[in-house]
């Protein structure tokens, strides 16, 4: 199941830089993750300083 960003969201990049896949991308508001290539690693959610990022 793929991982997916909340609102809470502070667009620091920590997640896109730990992604293994490249799945994740800056967005208009904040950053997204591309479900079709997202491994479901983890990797984002466990960098993000703020907790945004979880299995949706």
């Amino acid at each position: 199941m793929a991982y997916k960003i909340s609102d809470a969201c502070i667009s620091c990049g920590a997640c896109a830089d730990t992604c293994p896949v490249s799945a994740i991308s800056e967005g208009d508001t904040q950053y997204q993750i591309n479900a079709d290539e997202c491994i479901s690693c983890g990797a984002c959610a466990e960098n993000c300083p703020v907790s945004a990022i979880s299995e949706e």
